[in-house]
């Protein structure tokens, strides 16, 4: 019987990858003031819940489902910058209003003894 040798595969060529495309950058403001303007535009004295800011959002146009994960993460900034107060809740869930600006005094506390 004759012995065949083994089939020698022939050297895989790698082709290169394509570079995906740049996203084209949405023309709408950021989201973060989307939020803030949807939380000025409310008249609860309490706060808006995070529900509320998200439907207010969908009416603007934004795919709130596409976006959640965004949107959660700028309210939670907005909170730690002191753009927003949360009256509610902890994190990016509960009622959240905009923050008082705390006026600057004009003197100190403790006036310079000469």
């Amino acid at each position: 019987m004759a012995e065949e040798a083994p089939a020698v595969a022939a050297p895989v060529v790698k082709t290169p990858k394509k570079k995906a495309a740049p996203k084209p950058k949405s023309d709408g403001p950021p989201l973060p003031t989307l939020i803030i303007s949807a939380v000025a535009e409310s008249k609860e004295r309490k706060g808006v819940s995070l529900s509320a800011v998200k439907k207010a959002l969908a009416a603007k146009g934004v795919d709130v489902v596409k976006a959640n994960k965004r949107i959660n993460a700028a309210v939670v900034k907005l909170v730690t910058n002191g753009t927003l107060a949360q009256t509610k809740g902890s994190g990016a869930s509960g009622s959240f209003k905009l923050a008082k600006k705390e006026p600057k005094l004009k003197c100190c506390i403790f006036p310079k003894i000469l």
